[in-house]
C-alpha cells in the first residue's frame, strides 16, 4: 500500500469511527458523545479580544496550531492565510496570504515564522510577514516547524524528519522512520532543543537525535503492536512528548504513558493509558486525556492515579493544558472547560464556536488563547 493511500484510508476512518472526529474505540463503533453535566459557573471566562483567521481548518482534519513570540499571537487557516496579532490587544500588526493549503500551523523563533503545507513546502517569513525562503520536503506536514535559531525541523507524515539552516532553508539532514500499514493522520510535534532533538513517530518510538548530524542518540519503544487487525495495531505516537527537569512524558496509542530520563534513556514509570493527544503538567501532576476523552491527573514522580475525570468522555477533547490552578481541555463541539488540578472539580464553561475545537489552547502571561475550527482566535482570561 502507498504511503498516500495508507494517509486516505486513514482519513476516511478518522471520520467514521468515533465521536471525536478520531478513534474513540477499538472496535470503530461510533460513540454518543456525553451530555454536558449541570454546573455552578464558579468562575468566568471573560473574551479580552477576538480576530478571524480566513475560512480556518477547512474540511479536513488538521488542528492548527497556533504561536506567540515576542508579544505577537500568529494564526493561519487551511488556505495559507497567515496573521500576527498583538497579543495584549488583537490588533493585528500584519498579513500574509501565502496561496498554498497549510496543514501544520505556526511555529515561531529568533525572529522567524514557519509554516508548512499541504504540498510538502516550509515557508519562512521574517518578522514582517514578508517570505525568506522556501524548501521542499517529501510528504505533508501536519505539525508546525520548530526551530533552535541554527536548524528548522520539520516532521513528515511519511516518518521523516527534515532540517534546514535557520537564515537559508539549507537542506542539513533528513532522519526517517519507518512507516507501519495503518497510522493515525497526524504526528507529534519534534521538540527542538540546542542539544537535542526529541521525536515520536507511528511505529510507538520516541527517538532522541543529535541536532547537528540527525544521528541517533537513542530510541525507546512505548508500544508494541497487538491484536489482530490493523487498526487494533496502531501504535502511533501522535502526542507531542512534554520535557520538564530532565524527564520526558510521553503517549502512545494502544499503548503507554511513560516516564523516561532524557540523558539516560532510563524509564522511570510506565502506565497502560492510551492517548493520541500530548501532555501537560504542573508541579507534582501530569494531566493526560486518554482515548475515550476521560481526563487523568497522574503523579509526576510514580505515575499513580491522583483523580480521574470521566464526565467529557467522547466528546473529542483537545490537549490539556495546565492554566494557572486550573487544567483547561475544549471539546468537539466548541465548548471550554476549566477544572480545578488539585481534585477535576469543573469551575468554568464557555462556548467559543459551533464548529468545535481541536486545537491545543495555549497559556500565556496569565491569559488563555483559543484557535477554534472555524477561524475565530479569541483571547480570554478567568475572573
Amino acid at each position: 500500500m502507498t504511503v498516500l493511500s495508507k494517509l486516505s484510508v486513514v482519513t476516511l476512518l478518522i471520520f467514521s469511527l468515533s465521536a471525536c472526529g478520531m478513534f474513540g474505540s477499538k472496535k470503530g463503533s461510533e460513540k454518543e458523545p456525553a451530555a454536558l453535566i449541570k454546573m455552578t459557573q464558579e468562575r468566568n471566562l471573560t473574551t479580552t479580544w477576538s480576530a478571524q483567521i480566513g475560512d480556518g481548518f477547512g474540511e479536513n482534519y488538521l488542528r492548527l496550531v497556533l504561536a506567540i513570540d515576542n508579544d505577537l499571537v500568529f494564526a493561519v487557516d487551511a488556505t495559507g492565510k497567515l496573521a500576527a496579532f498583538d497579543k495584549l490587544t488583537g490588533k493585528r500588526v500584519w498579513k500574509q496570504n501565502l496561496k498554498t493549503p497549510v496543514s501544520g500551523g505556526v511555529g515561531v523563533g529568533f525572529e522567524r515564522t514557519f509554516v508548512a503545507t499541504t504540498n510538502g513546502e516550509v515557508i519562512a517569513l521574517d518578522q514582517k510577514g514578508l517570505e525568506v525562503w522556501r524548501a521542499n520536503v517529501t510528504s505533508e506536514v501536519v505539525a508546525a516547524p520548530q526551530t533552535n535559531g541554527q536548524i528548522v525541523v520539520v516532521q513528515t507524515l511519511d516518518e521523516k524528519i527534515y532540517a534546514f539552516e535557520h537564515e537559508t532553508g539549507e537542506h542539513r539532514w533528513t532522519y526517517e522512520s519507518i512507516l507501519p500499514k495503518l497510522t493515525l493522520r497526524g504526528t507529534s510535534t519534534p521538540i527542538v532543543a540546542t542539544d537535542y532533538i526529541l521525536a515520536g513517530f507511528a511505529n510507538g518510538k520516541i527517538v532522541i537525535l543529535d541536532p547537528e548530524t540527525g544521528r541517533v542518540y537513542w530510541e525507546k519503544r512505548l508500544a508494541s503492536p497487538q491484536g489482530r487487525s490493523e487498526l487494533d495495531r496502531m501504535i502511533d505516537v501522535d502526542g507531542t512528548p512534554l520535557v520538564a527537569e530532565g524527564v520526558i512524558y510521553a503517549t502512545s496509542f494502544h499503548g503507554k504513558t511513560a516516564a523516561i530520563n532524557l540523558r539516560s534513556s532510563k524509564v522511570i514509570w510506565e502506565k497502560e493509558l492510551s492517548s493520541f493527544l500530548g501532555p501537560d503538567e504542573s508541579l507534582e501532576q501530569l494531566f493526560v486525556v486518554d482515548e475515550n476523552d476521560f481526563l487523568h491527573a497522574l503523579d509526576k514522580n510514580t505515575g499513580e492515579t491522583i483523580w480521574r475525570q470521566e464526565s467529557l468522555q467522547y466528546r473529542g477533547l483537545t490537549d490539556p493544558v495546565v492554566y494557572g490552578n486550573y487544567v483547561v481541555v475544549g471539546d468537539k463541539e466548541g465548548y471550554l472547560h476549566v477544572i480545578l488540578k488539585s481534585n477535576g472539580h469543573f469551575v468554568a464553561r464557555k462556548k467559543i464556536d459551533s464548529d468545535g475545537l481541536r486545537s491545543k489552547p495555549v497559556s500565556y502571561g496569565g491569559q488563555l488563547y483559543i484557535y477554534s475550527n472555524s477561524g475565530k482566535l479569541v483571547a480570554l482570561s478567568l475572573d
